[in-house]
């Protein structure tokens, strides 16, 4: 496959600019004009934060993709899926909240922010996937597959699973329903604190499958033989007390990431921006960020998801860590087996480079590219 184009440029800004004004450059020399949205629904998939976190990419970036998008005709929307784990985004009021706190409302942004799979994380549409070869099909928020137009607006940072998270991490994942996520993370069994658990047997009422009884204490049991990882019974439960077991080994956890990723991103419009600033050593769905573990790099645009995480990714490791840091204070530790990979070194369990070597096999971009600065 032949090389495909990043564009970059740095967060450098002389009297007279600003990052946004740059972002807006940026985005226009990848190409982002490019694309026919006139009359066309326009979903910028995005995170939004999690509560406590101040990592995640600010609403001005948001506001400048938009902007762009509504330039051209279209009718551009901020979205994120639900997630699995408790939290402040774990149904559509709370992660509407959320965004909201956390500076994300048509005001700042030019856009409405949905919420793509629905009121208890539920509302999914099963995708082929193209190539796939863990996933057949992927299970994504309905709001992202009725838009005409993908566009992922990346943080890059450091992951404590994945190694990192760029745009295959915000397209594979973050696009998951409820059911999308637990098959990527643990082949969808949920499992129940029985501390948490209050007996309202609402999550009986939500299974599909009959899989949910009651013991002697009125606590919630899950029979694992007829679970089918829907993860209603997750959405269902006011109380915390269903939780998804994560047993997929990593390197299973990226590959399945990456089909997911494809699936969302098949035959429609797509174009992707990723921020490597604030690279915490973990996801933005923490309810904190640690001390960043490499210093602010740039912003990077392109057609091709998988070359533009290689091009983030090759950044960070030519970065020097930050002494002051996760990383930092791990290579600093005596006797330390060092990777000579700063996400390795940050997370030592990690294999990022399974996400990569999986996109690019099943045909969703190349690792090879061409870094142009603007």
């Amino acid at each position: 496959m032949e090389a495909s184009t990043v564009y970059y440029t740095d967060f450098r800004c002389p009297v007279g600019t600003s990052l946004t004004d740059k972002l807006r450059r940026l985005c226009i020399a990848a190409g982002i004009k490019n694309i026919d949205m006139e009359g066309r629904f326009v979903a910028i998939k995005m995170h939004f934060g999690e509560l406590g976190n101040l990592a995640y990419l600010r609403p001005n970036y948001a506001k400048v993709v938009a902007d762009l998008c509504k330039e051209q005709g279209g009718m551009p929307f901020l979205t994120d899926c639900n997630t699995l784990y408790p939290g402040s985004r774990k149904n559509a009021l709370e992660h509407l909240t959320c965004a909201q706190l956390n500076g994300f409302w048509p005001m700042t942004t030019g856009c409405q922010v949905i919420i793509a799979d629905g009121l208890r994380g539920t509302d999914e549409v099963e995708v082929p996937v193209p190539n796939g070869e863990y996933c057949k099909t992927a299970k994504i928020g309905r709001a992202i597959m009725d838009a005409d137009i993908f566009i992922s607006l990346s943080h890059f940072k450091g992951h404590e699973s994945t190694g990192f998270g760029g745009a295959i991490k915000n397209i594979g994942m973050g696009c998951g329903s409820r059911a999308g996520k637990m098959e990527q993370h643990a082949s969808g069994h949920p499992a129940v604190q029985e501390d948490l658990c209050r007996g309202c047997h609402r999550c009986a009422k939500e299974c599909g499958s009959d899989a949910i009884r009651y013991n002697e204490k009125n606590k919630a049991v899950i029979d694992q033989d007829k679970c089918k990882g829907c993860g209603r019974c997750i959405g269902a439960c006011s109380f915390d007390a269903i939780y998804a077991l994560c047993d997929s080994a990593n390197e299973m956890l990226d590959r399945k990431m990456a089909e997911y990723a494809a699936a969302v991103c098949h035959d429609r419009p797509t174009f992707h921006i990723s921020l490597v600033q604030d690279i915490s050593p973990n996801c933005d769905c923490h309810g904190e960020n640690d001390a960043p573990i490499l210093p602010d790099i740039g912003m990077f645009a392109s057609f091709d998801p998988v070359a533009l995480d290689q091009a983030c990714a090759d950044a960070c490791l030519n970065a020097a860590p930050l002494p002051n840091s996760q990383l930092g204070q791990n290579l600093a530790t005596p006797g330390w087996n060092c990777h000579h990979d700063n996400f390795k070194d940050s997370n030592p369990n990690i294999e990022w480079k399974a996400t990569l070597e999986q996109a690019e096999k099943i045909g969703m971009g190349t690792r090879a590219y061409t870094l142009k600065k603007v």
